[in-house]
C-alpha cells in the first residue's frame, strides 16, 4: 500500500484526535516500518489494518465510519494535489464510471507500483451506476466515502447501496442512484 495513504490517514488523526492518538495508535501496533511513513513508500496493508483496529478501539468509532471519514479527507487530498483529473469531468456517474480506464492509468503513472482495487462497470445510464469492487483487501467502505465525495463535489446526492458478494468485502457490489 502507498505511503500516501499512510501519511494523509496519520495527518487526519492528528487534526480530528490529536497527537497523543496518533502515538497511542502507532504504540500500540505490531508495524515493520515502526510508525514512519514517507508518501511514496510501499508499506504493508497488515498496518494499516493495525492503525485502523487501534483508532477504533480507542475511540469506539467503527472501522467502517473511520474509513467513510478518512475516504472524504482523502478525496480532499486528491481534488487539491490533481485538479486536472478530477475537473475533465462534469458529473459524477461519468466520474465512477471512468475509475478504471482513466483514474487508476493516472494514479498507476505517479504510483506504478501501487495496488489499486477493480471497478468493473456492470450497468450505467446517465443517473445510475452499477459495479463490482474487487481487491485483496477489504477497504470498500473508503471506496464509498470517495464515491459520497464525488457526488457531493459535483453539488449532486445519491443513493449508493452495498452488496457484499463475498462475505469479507473482498468483492462488493455498488448499486449507484443519483438523486
Amino acid at each position: 500500500m502507498k505511503g500516501i495513504v499512510f501519511t494523509e490517514f496519520l495527518d487526519l488523526v492528528e487534526a480530528k484526535f490529536g497527537l497523543e492518538m496518533v502515538d497511542k495508535i502507532i504504540t500500540e501496533s505490531n508495524l515493520e516500518s515502526n510508525g514512519v511513513y514517507t508518501s511514496v513508500g510501499t508499506y504493508q496493508f497488515s498496518e494499516m489494518l493495525q492503525l485502523l483496529q487501534h483508532l477504533s478501539q480507542n475511540t469506539n468509532i467503527s472501522i467502517d465510519d473511520l474509513l467513510l471519514v478518512y475516504a472524504e479527507h482523502f478525496f480532499a487530498v486528491l481534488a487539491e494535489s490533481y485538479p486536472g483529473l478530477i475537473d475533465s469531468y462534469k458529473d459524477p456517474i461519468e466520474m465512477l464510471a471512468s475509475i478504471e480506464n482513466h483514474i487508476h492509468i493516472e494514479v498507476r503513472k505517479i504510483y506504478p507500483d501501487a495496488e489499486l482495487p477493480n471497478f468493473e462497470v456492470i450497468e450505467k445510464t446517465e443517473n445510475s451506476l452499477v459495479m463490482i469492487y474487487k481487491s485483496s483487501k477489504s477497504m470498500h467502505y473508503f471506496g464509498l466515502g470517495l464515491m459520497n465525495k464525488t457526488f457531493e463535489h459535483f453539488n449532486s446526492t445519491a443513493t449508493i447501496q452495498l452488496e457484499k458478494i463475498k462475505k469479507d468485502g473482498t468483492e462488493v457490489k455498488f448499486i449507484i442512484q443519483k438523486n
